[in-house]
């Protein structure tokens, strides 16, 4: 077992190192709309601090962005209302539509050298997980599922996770949130911190893409569940600092929208960009073709196994992730638009939780499971 974990170990470190020469050979001038747009946030909040929340297009006195799109060429850089990624809102402000959460990140560090090191510091947190995940195997097939799920998640934090920007810190929130989910339904004592601490980390991940907000639908489902079964004063205040905590998290998000769309519930999206639900079969087909749908099958996959064999508390894992995926797929697979990422954080959300259950269930849970019983000394539900 100690070879085999020293080897996997090694082969996350491996593509540890490769992405990082990879990712520090990156061009912050590709041309992508995207990638300038939350590089003009980032810029904002260098030049003005906390100010730079507000994204009108009139505080480009200092010509920044005119001159990111003069570098692409772009034909009517001197038109606010033409400008990529901005929408005029009802007073009059042209505004970036992103949450401010990846421009703030960003912004943490030297201006043309921002993006390599937001990722080499988002994929540090991928790989400490994956090699915490290979150092708690207790068993041959666990250690190598753990590493072979650890080497595909460190690989991911090359693509696709470089289709945005917004990507990378989603990844390392969802592996922590991933890790923290299991440690607190595995947990005898279900903690309040916890569950607190969880709610933070998703709220936090709206602010890098606003799709995240769906992330913590499985939990409020299970929350709202569990209330309604037991009814007991712990059950009631896990919901409620879990709730409380989402919306602590997503206050930069908030504020942002308060400050250019006139309210904190105005979204900064156009149009163009907020459309009904709608199963469209050539989207579907392009998620089938894509890498995405590998991520989705593993995800769906690891759940059903943990939901028929799964012990006590392991279930309870397998159950939250179930309603995650349900809510998830459901509202990006009816969604009539293609991107190489849409589905990939609710994939890796659910990957990490399911494996660090399996990682994490108690031993006697381990034991009945492996004797087909159901486990009797733990003080948590087993269905």
């Amino acid at each position: 077992m100690k070879i085999a974990k020293l080897a996997f170990g090694l082969i996350c470190l491996a593509i540890l190192a490769s992405n990082v020469v990879t990712m520090s050979r990156w061009s912050e001038a590709r041309g992508v709309y995207d990638d300038i747009c939350y590089l003009r946030q980032a810029h904002l909040f260098q030049r003005l601090g906390l100010g730079g929340l507000n994204t009108n297009a009139a505080l480009d006195y200092d010509g920044y962005f005119e001159g990111k799109m003069k570098q692409i060429a772009f034909a009517e850089w001197q038109d606010p209302i033409r400008w990529p990624c901005h929408n005029p809102m009802p007073s009059g402000k042209d505004v970036m539509q992103y949450p401010p959460g990846t421009g703030f990140l960003l912004a943490l560090f030297p201006e043309g050298h921002q993006v390599a090191p937001l990722y080499i510091a988002a994929s540090l947190i991928v790989c400490g997980l994956a090699l915490s995940g290979i150092a708690m195997a207790r068993t041959l097939p666990s250690l190598v599922g753990a590493g072979l799920f650890g080497a595909l998640a460190v690989y991911l934090m090359i693509n696709p996770a470089k289709a945005s920007y917004s990507v990378a810190p989603t990844m390392a929130v969802c592996a922590v949130a991933g890790f923290l989910t299991a440690l607190w339904l595995t947990r005898e004592k279900r903690s309040v911190l916890l569950i607190a601490l969880i709610g933070l980390l998703l709220g936090a991940s709206v602010n890098f893409r606003l799709p995240n907000a769906l992330l913590a639908a499985g939990y409020a489902i299970y929350l709202a569940v569990a209330f309604l079964r037991m009814r007991t004063l712990s059950a009631f205040a896990q919901g409620l600092g879990f709730a409380a905590a989402v919306l602590v998290g997503m206050a930069p998000t908030l504020l942002a929208q308060a400050v250019n769309a006139g309210s904190p519930l105005a979204t900064t999206y156009g149009s163009a960009d907020v459309v009904a639900p709608a199963f469209d079969l050539a989207v579907l087909g392009q998620y089938v073709r894509d890498m995405q749908f590998v991520l989705i099958v593993l995800a769906i996959g690891s759940t059903a196994w943990l939901l028929r064999v799964g012990q006590g508390s392991v279930r309870q894992v397998a159950l939250v992730v179930a309603g995650n995926l349900v809510v998830n797929l459901g509202f990006f697979l009816s969604h009539p638009i293609f991107t190489p990422y849409y589905i990939v954080p609710i994939a890796m959300l659910s990957l990490w939780s399911t494996s660090f259950a399996r990682l994490m269930q108690p031993e006697q849970v381990r034991q009945a499971a492996s004797l087909g019983r159901e486990p009797t000394s733990l003080g948590v539900p087993s269905r």
